[in-house]
């Protein structure tokens, strides 16, 4: 036991500690993991080693956790700034038609995004759909979106929804399932004003700098 516990420690010297960060530093190429260590969504080495190592067939360009799974292709899928569909534990996110998601926009564990359905005459193919998830949006634990949902700016989806309409204006908690609004706050102009539309000091989309982003979607995405 005492040996594990050795080995232990350097583990965490070597990944969590003052010796990791020292060596984030040192190098230009580690920035995009320096420069979101304190965002909501923190990039980090592995899922930036996948991206930058994965050659022809590429790897997505933001963080996701071992456990979430992406199908379809992440070239489906237009990331905002500190946002990261499946950085969470456990998420499913079906690629297979658009997903477009927000600036800050957050995704909690086991989360399902299902961006088309089976085509019930041949169930081995899809009908291709896209979800569209606001800026500043919430989404809670064990939630899934279904092909074709729009959620507008600041929508938080109660944990274990099931969201198959559109709430397109934003500022709303929906629940349920179906889920419907539960408190709405989108007609409200005073109230709307004081939700807060915070930013970064430096700002990434998933690992591409914002400023270096259009050239990266022009050239990488199909979306």
């Amino acid at each position: 036991m005492a040996v594990l516990g050795f080995f232990y420690r350097i583990y965490i010297l070597l990944t969590r500690g003052r010796f990791y960060w020292w060596l984030m530093n040192r190098f230009k190429a580690f920035k995009p993991i320096v420069d979101t260590r304190f965002n909501e969504s923190p990039n980090d080495f592995r899922s930036w080693i996948k991206f930058r190592f994965a050659g022809e067939i590429g790897a997505p360009y933001w963080p996701i956790h071992k456990t979430s799974k992406l199908t379809g292709s992440w070239r489906n899928v237009l990331v905002g700034i500190d946002a990261a569909p499946g950085i969470s534990p456990g998420c499913y996110i079906q690629a297979v038609g658009k997903i477009y998601i927000g600036d800050y926009a957050q995704i909690a564990p086991n989360v399902g995004l299902i961006s088309a359905s089976h085509f019930m005459l041949d169930i081995r193919k899809h009908v291709e759909n896209e979800i569209r998830i606001g800026r500043y949006c919430r989404i809670g634990m064990g939630s899934v979106i279904l092909p074709g949902v729009v959620l507008g700016d600041f929508t938080t989806v109660a944990a274990g929804a099931i969201v198959s309409k559109s709430f397109p204006d934003g500022y709303c908690v929906v629940a349920g399932n179906p889920a419907e609004v539960v408190q709405d706050y989108s007609t409200n102009v005073k109230l709307k004003a004081k939700f807060l539309q915070y930013r970064n000091e430096k700002e990434y989309n998933g690992f591409i700098p914002k400023n270096s982003f259009p050239a990266f979607r022009q050239k990488w995405l199909n979306i």
